[in-house]
């Protein structure tokens, strides 16, 4: 009996050890795409923080000035645009959004009527549609890691256009804001009205070609679009951080496992020889 526990811990400290090398892969990775992912945001900020800082110019220029996007409304219907990841194995990064986000529909929304829902990612989308909610998008959209504009162009215009011809009154985001590598939060983020917009830079000198109010009629959707990628961005960065903390986590504890196991199995293998010297000397006594 003792010889069969020793070699089923051995077979369960082999399995664990394999297990172990590849969580422990998969943090590698994943610190690697963190940093990639960090540099991106990097070299976002410059471009979104230019563009604020134009219009802000023409805003400041004439108060006469404004936009559908910067006017509040009475707010009968709202759009949800959900950031949401391909894959899993990253703790709690979609649960967590998930749950806060049925959360504050149920506190805030009467009927299914009041709202639309836009899903960015495999998983929300698998999760959410087959719920009985409005989905915006009928097909999934993919967050893959290096992602791109262009990736999720159609369904922010989707939003965008919706907004614009008062289908709906304002957009919020649901999404994992990137702390730091050990924390990330679900935050919700009103996009659409815009509360107020502030640039960061002393004022330049413009001419501004037809008119300001044209400019700015162009800037504001392109305005938009970038600051939801860039909550895109953030999203993607805390996967990776989410990912590779709940791979560092899932490492540590299968070599917690292994030295429980290989406790175990030297305690079985010693019980294994104490019962085969035993039967050699009982059998050696028996010859006497």
């Amino acid at each position: 009996m003792a010889r069969g526990e020793a070699r089923d811990i051995r077979r369960k400290i082999r399995a664990t050890e394999k297990m172990s090398q590849i969580t422990k892969a998969m943090n590698m990775v994943s610190a690697s795409k963190l940093r990639k992912a960090e540099k991106v945001i990097k070299e976002y900020r410059p471009f979104i923080e230019y563009i604020q800082n134009t219009i802000a110019q023409i805003l400041n220029s004439n108060l006469e000035i404004t936009h559908k996007m910067l006017q509040k409304r009475e707010v009968k219907r709202t759009g949800y645009l959900l950031i949401t990841s391909d894959r899993g194995l990253a703790g709690g990064y979609n649960n967590n959004l998930i749950k806060k986000f049925e959360n504050d529909v149920n506190i805030k929304h009467q009927s299914n009527d009041e709202f639309i829902v836009g899903v960015l990612g495999q998983k929300g989308f698998r999760y959410f549609v087959n719920k009985d909610i409005n989905l915006l998008n009928t097909k999934p959209v993919n967050m893959r890691d290096d992602v791109q504009f262009v990736d999720i162009i159609d369904i922010i215009q989707l939003f965008i256009d919706m907004y614009l011809v008062g289908e709906i009154d304002e957009i919020i985001i649901y999404y994992n804001k990137y702390i730091n590598t050990i924390k990330q939060e679900v935050s919700a983020e009103r996009i659409i009205p815009i509360d107020k917009i502030e640039g960061n830079q002393k004022p330049i000198l413009y001419e501004f070609e037809p008119s300001p109010q044209k400019v700015l009629d162009t800037l504001m959707p392109i305005y938009v679009q970038n600051l939801i990628y860039g909550y895109i961005l953030n999203a993607k960065t805390s996967e990776h951080a989410s990912r590779m903390t709940a791979m560092k986590s899932a490492t540590d504890n299968a070599e917690e496992v292994i030295d429980k196991l290989t406790l175990h199995y030297n305690r079985a293998r010693q019980a294994q020889i104490t019962q085969e010297i035993t039967e050699i000397v009982s059998g050696a006594a028996a010859l006497k």
